[in-house]
C-alpha cells in the first residue's frame, strides 16, 4: 500500500502521498497514501485517534502536511488554503457543524452560494431552494439555524457544501448524534447524489451506516492506513479485526 499506483494517481480527483502530520510527539498520519477517484463512495473508518479527521483535514487544505504532497486533479495543492481547494471542487462538512446560528436556513445556504464565480442573489437563491427541497428542509428556510435539530443541522451543512457544486465531498461524522429517521434520510440523499455522479468520502464511527453507503472501505489505525478495498474483504481483514479489538 506504499505509493499510489500510476493509474490510480491519474484518475484521482484528490490524492495524498506519504502524508505526515504530527501533534507533539504523536504522528496523527504516518506516511499515508490516499486517493479519491471520480465516482468513488469511500467509507473511511478506524478506532478513535486513528487519524481519520486529520487525513481529511490534510486533503481539504485545513491542515498542512509536514511531509508528503496533496494533489487535486493533477495540481499540487500542498500548503494551499481551504478556499483554493473549494475552488477546484473539494468540499467538506465537519464533526461539529459550522453553521451561522443566528442566520436563517436560507441565508446559511446563500453564504457559499454567493461565493461562486458569476453567481447572483437570484441564481443563488434558486439553487438554494432546489437543494433545500431535495433535503426536505424547504419548510424551514426562514428558521434560524440554531433552532434546528442536530440531524437537520447535518442536512443543512450538506446543503451548504452542495451549493459549491463540488466534484468531491468529504463528510466528517455526518451520522453522529442524528435521530435514526433523519439518519436514514441522510443516507438516502447521499446515495441519490452518488447515483447522480457525486463523489464522496464519508468518515463515521457508525459502522452500520457506513456499510449502507460505502462502495469502498479504507481503514486507519494509529496514523496508518491498514486496509483499502471492497467492504466485504476489508471486514474480514485480520489487521482490521485486531485494530478494533485492541490487540
Amino acid at each position: 500500500m506504499n505509493g499510489l499506483p500510476a493509474r490510480e494517481a491519474e484518475d484521482a480527483i484528490v490524492g495524498g502521498t506519504a502524508l505526515v502530520k504530527r501533534f507533539g510527539g504523536i504522528a496523527a498520519t504516518d506516511s499515508v497514501d490516499f486517493s479519491v477517484a471520480e465516482g468513488d463512495l469511500v467509507g473511511l473508518i478506524g478506532p478513535n485517534g486513528s487519524g481519520k479527521t486529520t487525513l481529511i483535514n490534510l486533503l481539504t487544505g485545513h491542515l498542512t502536511p509536514e511531509g508528503g504532497d496533496v494533489v487535486v486533479r493533477g495540481r499540487r495543492m500542498t500548503a494551499r488554503s481551504p478556499h483554493e481547494f473549494a475552488a477546484l471542487g473539494v468540499a467538506r462538512t465537519f464533526q461539529l457543524t459550522q453553521l451561522f446560528g443566528r442566520m436563517t436556513v436560507l441565508e446559511n445556504m446563500l453564504v457559499p452560494g454567493l461565493t461562486r464565480p458569476g453567481s447572483t442573489r437570484e441564481s443563488a437563491t434558486a439553487q438554494a431552494l432546489k437543494y433545500l427541497s431535495f433535503l426536505n428542509l424547504i419548510h424551514l428556510e426562514g428558521l434560524e439555524a440554531k433552532n434546528l435539530s442536530g440531524g437537520q443541522q447535518k442536512l443543512l451543512e450538506l446543503g451548504r457544501a452542495l451549493m459549491l457544486e463540488p466534484s468531491v465531498l468529504f463528510l466528517d461524522e455526518p451520522f453522529a448524534g442524528v435521530h435514526p429517521r433523519l439518519r436514514d434520510q441522510l443516507i438516502k440523499r447521499i446515495l441519490e447524489l452518488h447515483a447522480s455522479g457525486r463523489t464522496f468520502v464519508v468518515v463515521d464511527h457508525d459502522m452500520e451506516s457506513i456499510l449502507r453507503v460505502a462502495r469502498r472501505l479504507v481503514v486507519m489505525a494509529r496514523g496508518r492506513k491498514i486496509a483499502d478495498g471492497p467492504p466485504a474483504a476489508v471486514r474480514a481483514n485480520q489487521s482490521v479485526l485486531a485494530a478494533y479489538s485492541g490487540l
